[in-house]
């Protein structure tokens, strides 16, 4: 009697999760189920809970008690997938400011620019370096439904060497002493350490600073920063664990350097040549290009936002923005969509699409680079990136069609992200 008590209660609760299940029925005059493929004219696109369910052609009828979307002519697609922003931070701010405001800021300052970045389009991003728990703390509430955003893929504290891109510089050392995070490393067991520092406090990948950058107050150039042991035993241990690691990398050598020792994505790649694209083609690696925030810099030069050696960094920088993309594309490495929004405004993200097409790539292409390209960069190829059945319900609508225009892709009409409608 026992036995069947258990099985009865366990059907009457499977009954009763299926009763509870939300189905919804999406109408689009056109289709794109995955940018490689060609589009679908009409379709019915089935959705239970935070699943696609099918797609069928024309619009066939919506069963009872079913929530109705109908997109009319609109062309419905993936979720876009930024693989470099940074939620808790808005671009102009004064670099003092990280002796000033307390993390919890940074939270309120996600939660808007979370809510900012899913309605113009993004169901995933990779956040690629914040205050310890911030990110993290976004990442829950918008898992839970309690904030509206996208999907987030947290990096925390980025890795750097002592006094480089991604260390608090800048300041008197005492006062470096207390700002320090501690994600700083010297030699290869050091780095193995942070490495699962980072691991522990919740780390969804690891982020590094291969080489100098461009808005810190470190000034001694671009080049790179980590040796190789230290690399190689940062890409080794992250791995061990089962985490993927992203390179903030602009100078050639620390680029090559990076993706010898096995790191996964270059984050700007600005001075790319083509020996370092070259062992990136070998190892696998993928480009992401961040061309916007370029844009976001350019906007503010000579208005006395950045500092004397913030701004001398950038102007060595602009005439090369944006040629690794084509060479990238001559060598078959593959360039993934990221952005470095927060260097720019929020929102704004989907400007990267013209630009990426300016510099070499379709439109087809571009718009892979954002989602199954950029899926393939999360190894999460089988959840987002598509729309088919069993995948993650994150769907956009456009008007007019972005494999010929991806302009349309600035200016997004409708979203869903995990089956939820976007506000």
């Amino acid at each position: 009697m026992r036995k069947l008590g258990l099985a009865a209660a366990a059907t009457l609760a499977l009954l009763g999760s299926e009763a509870d299940a939300k189905t919804t029925v999406i109408y689009a005059g056109r289709v794109i189920v995955d940018p490689d493929k060609p589009a679908l004219g009409a379709s019915t696109v089935t959705v239970t809970d935070d699943r696609i369910v099918s797609i069928d052609a024309g619009r066939t009828p919506a069963p009872a008690g079913t929530e109705v979307v109908d997109l009319g002519d609109r062309t419905l697609l993936p979720g876009l997938i930024d693989l470099h922003v940074h939620l808790t931070g808005d671009p102009g701010g004064d670099f003092r400011s990280e002796a000033v405001d307390p993390d919890e800021w940074g939270v309120v300052v996600g939660v808007k620019n979370a809510a900012i970045t899913l309605r113009a389009g993004f169901t995933t991003v990779r956040e690629a370096g914040s205050a310890q728990y911030s990110a993290f703390s976004l990442r829950r509430g918008t898992t839970a439904g309690f904030i509206e955003g996208p999907r987030i893929i947290a990096a925390g504290p980025a890795l750097s060497i002592v006094g480089g891109h991604g260390d608090v510089t800048g300041f008197r050392e005492d006062v470096h002493d207390v700002l320090d995070q501690g994600y700083t490393c010297t030699g290869p067991v050091e780095c193995a350490e942070k490495v699962r520092k980072a691991s522990r406090a919740g780390a969804d990948i690891i982020k590094i600073t291969a080489t100098g950058g461009v808005l810190s107050q470190q000034g001694r150039g671009l080049g790179g920063h980590f040796s190789k042991p230290e690399l190689e035993s940062i890409a080794t241990t992250a791995h061990s664990l089962g985490l993927k690691v992203m390179a903030h990398a602009h100078g050639a050598r620390g680029i090559e350097d990076a993706a010898a020792a096995g790191i996964d994505t270059i984050d700007h790649g600005t001075f790319a040549d083509d020996a370092a694209l070259k062992v990136m083609k070998a190892k696998g690696t993928y480009l992401v290009p961040t061309l916007m925030a370029f844009e976001g810099v350019r906007e503010r030069l000579g208005k006395g936002i950045y500092t004397p050696t913030v701004e001398e960094k950038v102007r060595m920088t602009m005439g090369i923005v944006g040629q690794a993309v084509g060479k990238a594309k001559a060598l078959g490495v593959p360039v993934a969509f990221g952005t470095d929004a927060g260097v720019f405004e929020h929102g704004r993200n989907g400007g990267e699409f013209a630009l990426l097409v300016k510099n070499g790539l379709t439109p087809r292409e571009a718009v892979a680079a954002a989602t199954t390209v950029a899926a393939r960069a999360l190894s999460m190829e089988n959840e987002i990136g598509r729309i088919a059945p069993g995948m993650s319900a994150d769907m956009i609508a456009v008007a007019g069609d972005p494999l010929s225009d991806v302009t349309t892709l600035e200016k997004v009409d409708w979203v869903m992200a995990r089956g939820r409608i976007a506000d």
